[in-house]
This record gives structure tokens, sequence and C-alpha cells, in this order.
């Protein structure tokens, strides 16, 4: 198996959880969530490089400096997910492999969430399943990077 790089961005207020909205984010921290994921991507052979940034343009600046650097992105956008057509034109332009994450489920939520820029121009999105949410996004980034290698 190839070595595997995977950045994994965390937008806007995802630094604040742990203690924004427990009843619907969960009670983990943003560096909880980051030690998790480190601990995956071990299993899974794979590096995770994490950014958390409350600025549309840092996040998307990590996008494009993604280009060969890594081979996909997971990517929990936030507020973002509903409204930057910046964001998703990033990502459709350094094809990359991406996975859209979403602690709650977004389609069980206000209607404004339910529509996501971001969807049409990733492999796929999870959404609904807390921290699992994350882990499951890079296990499904990870098969999908390595289909093609078997």
């Amino acid at each position: 198996m190839l070595p595997l790089s995977v950045l994994v961005l965390h937008g806007p207020n995802l630094n604040l959880l742990g203690q924004r909205e427990p009843g619907i984010y969960g009670s983990s921290t943003l560096e909880e969530i980051n030690r998790l994921l480190k601990a995956e991507s071990l299993k899974l052979e794979a590096k995770v490089t994490s950014l958390q940034s409350n600025h549309e343009g840092v996040l998307l600046d990590a996008i494009h400096g993604s280009l060969g650097q890594h081979q996909g992105i997971i990517i929990n956008a936030g507020a973002y997910t509903h409204t930057s057509v910046a964001l998703r034109d990033g990502i459709a332009a350094v094809s990359l492999p991406t996975v859209e994450v979403h602690l709650s489920n977004i389609y069980r939520r206000e209607n404004f969430r339910h529509h996501s820029y971001i969807a049409p121009v990733v492999v796929g999105q999870i959404s609904g399943f807390g921290v699992q949410s994350y882990v499951l996004g890079l296990q499904a980034l990870v098969h999908h990077l390595r289909k093609d290698e078997v």
C-alpha cells in the first residue's frame, strides 16, 4: 500500500466543540476528535493533517495547498456548507477525492441546513453520527483512495 495523506478541515465554530450546544454537537472537543482521527489513521496506515479555521479564505487556501501534498480531503465546513460557493468551487478545482462530514444530521435540522453547496462535488457525505462521522469519513475516504491499488 502506498502511504496516503489526508487533509481534515474543520470550519467555523468547531473550535468551540465540547462547550457549544452539546445537545446537538456532543461533548467531545475538537482536540479529542483530532486525536481520534490520528489513532484511526495509524490503523489505516495513512497520515492526517488537521486544520480548523473560522475564516473561509483560510480553508480555501488549505484546499488549494492540498495539491501535491494530500491525496484526499475530509471537510466539515460547518455553516459554510450552506453558504459557500467558494469552498465548493475550490474542492471542484483541485479534483481531490473529498468526503463531507457533519456531527449532526443536517437533514433533521432547520430547513436552511438541508442544502449543501459542497455535496455535488464530493465523493460522499456522512452526517448524524457525532464524532463517528469523522471516523467513518476517514475510513470511507481511505477505502475509496485504495480501491484501485488492489
